[in-house]
């Protein structure tokens, strides 16, 4: 169903409200429980979040969006499907790791299909970066995961590069499949979904916090 065909609901549950935050947010306020915590950056429309929150309840899951469009959009989705343990927060997902994110209190971080900014120009703009992986590494749990997938070869590269300055820290690791993934599918997002239609490669990257 298109976005502009239907009427978005507002859930109180699922927004997070970033103006509401004060210093360091505690996900057991959060949520309600102690439990594991998993944030994905870049959440478009929710696929992967309605998805891996249904298949997982017993995993609370915070979603970064930027876009206001599919913010609204996925908390839509979410309120809809009845998900308890799902929120969903429009801000910018740099600032809220270094500011309001607690150290070693995330157990894995899922970033699929980030902007690349191909312009040489605008590669100071892409999320993974050696100062968002430090922020990363530090709010992770020792043992915790990032899961990583993008279609843009040269990007992927990029990241390569970029984790490589912290292998004193971080281990490769196989890649996590989401449960919401298709028999040819390496995630199930909307993104991904489209680029097998256009056939284009899709190339993964995992770590382990040492």
């Amino acid at each position: 169903m298109k976005m502009a065909n239907r009427k978005l609901k507002e859930f109180e549950k699922i927004a997070l409200i970033f103006e509401d935050i004060k210093g360091i947010l505690r996900f057991s306020d959060v949520f309600g429980r102690k439990t594991a915590v998993h944030i994905e950056i870049g959440s478009g429309k929710g696929t992967f979040l309605v998805n891996q929150a249904f298949t997982s309840p017993e995993v609370d899951f915070l979603g970064i969006e930027w876009a206001n469009k599919y913010y609204r959009y996925g908390v839509d989705r979410m309120g809809r499907k009845g998900l308890e343990n799902v929120r969903l927060i429009r801000t910018e997902a740099a600032s809220l790791l270094a500011n309001n994110i607690a150290d070693e209190s995330v157990d894995c971080f899922h970033i699929y299909f980030p902007d690349p900014w191909p312009k040489r120009s605008h590669h100071k703009r892409r999320f993974v970066c050696t100062q968002n992986v430090e922020q990363i590494i530090r709010c992770l749990k020792k043992g915790g995961l990032i899961n990583i997938a993008t279609d843009h070869k040269e990007y992927y590269e990029w990241m390569k590069s970029v984790f490589g300055f912290f292998n004193g820290r971080l281990e490769q690791c196989q890649f996590v499949r989401p449960a919401g993934a298709m028999n040819d599918e390496l995630v199930g997002t909307n993104y991904e979904r489209k680029y097998i239609k256009e056939k284009r490669d899709i190339f993964t990257l995992a770590f382990k916090k040492i």
